[in-house]
């Protein structure tokens, strides 16, 4: 997908509402310090000192378009940023160009970390020769989602679901409430009638058996070891369930020694994933869930980047 056609996937509305919000929660009240700056015709700079991928412009323009300044753009979304670059140029009053930039440098920061971070994660799967998918989960910053779901396609990984509503996904704590798999399955499959696929989160072989069973689309294999693998299911599943799946998410394919997840590539049919007449569910693997960044565990990264990577 190419990254600087990304941008047609945000609304205008929603971007000026958003880049209002946050230009609101900087400045509710007086900004005692555009009495210092002045109203003069100004010009800022904006250098990358550090590597990565560049990724936010969308919100970066709508911030200091709410504040009436002009951004010029020296590289394209997506560019390898090699430091020391000249990435863009804004002009405008002054005071209003003050307003605008910690604001904006916050939010393309954050999104371009999102985006470097995943560029890193789908290059090391790529690298071991995983055709898999790197995607996103909801454990996404409060009022920030866009931004780093954004971040996410920008890098080159999957934006997995958007919010609760764009896939039935059926977590732990679901099949506990339903008392039980096929229970939690069905229930979620008459939820979803035609238009949603139905994912189910299992911690077992037997559990996964019993989703596809049941009529999942996804079984995502969570928090398993490496050592077991998702052919292991191969000849236990029912008629159109796991009978085969074909490859797996290899050793090293994700930052910091964990596996990176992703739908097997190809059902035993050979077509692409989904779920037709006689054809397996696809597979999500999580090892131990691949950490784009966040999560204070030891060894893990800082709190800068999103905080996980896969479902």
């Amino acid at each position: 997908m190419d990254p600087e056609g990304l941008a047609r996937l945000l609304p205008p509305a929603t971007l000026a509402a958003l880049a209002d919000s946050w230009l609101r929660e900087d400045c509710p009240g007086l900004n005692y310090v555009a009495l210092v700056s002045g109203t003069a015709p100004s010009q800022a700079v904006l250098w990358a000192k550090s590597p990565g991928v560049l990724a936010g412009r969308p919100f970066f323009d709508a911030i200091f378009a709410q504040v009436n300044c002009q951004v010029s753009w020296f590289l394209p979304e997506g560019s390898k940023l090699v430091p020391v670059a000249k990435v863009a140029e804004v002009r405008g009053p002054a005071h209003c160009l003050l307003l605008g930039e910690r604001v904006a440098l916050n939010t393309l920061a954050r999104c371009s970390g999102v985006a470097s971070m995943a560029a890193a994660a789908v290059e090391t799967a790529r690298g071991t020769g995983w055709a898999g998918h790197v995607a996103g989960t909801r454990k996404t910053t409060p009022g920030f989602r866009l931004v780093e779901k954004y971040g996410l396609l920008v890098g080159g990984a999957a934006a997995h679901r958007y919010d609760l509503g764009g896939l039935v996904m059926v977590k732990d704590n679901h099949v506990l409430a339903a008392g039980g798999v096929k229970k939690a399955v069905r229930a979620a499959r008459r939820a979803a009638d035609f238009a949603l696929k139905v994912e189910v989160e299992c911690s077992s072989l037997q559990e996964a058996v019993e989703a596809a069973e049941a009529g999942a689309d996804l079984v995502l294999l969570d928090n398993f070891r490496p050592e077991v693998r998702p052919g292991r299911l191969s000849g236990e599943g029912p008629g159109r369930g796991l009978s085969r799946l074909p490859g797996s998410c290899p050793a090293g394919a994700a930052p910091h020694g964990r596996r990176a997840e992703g739908p097997v590539p190809q059902c035993e049919c050979g077509g692409q994933r989904g779920r037709h007449a006689g054809q397996p569910p696809a597979v999500l693997w999580a090892p131990h869930r691949c950490h784009l960044s966040g999560d204070a565990d030891a060894g893990g990264p800082g709190p800068r980047f999103l905080p996980q990577a896969v479902c």
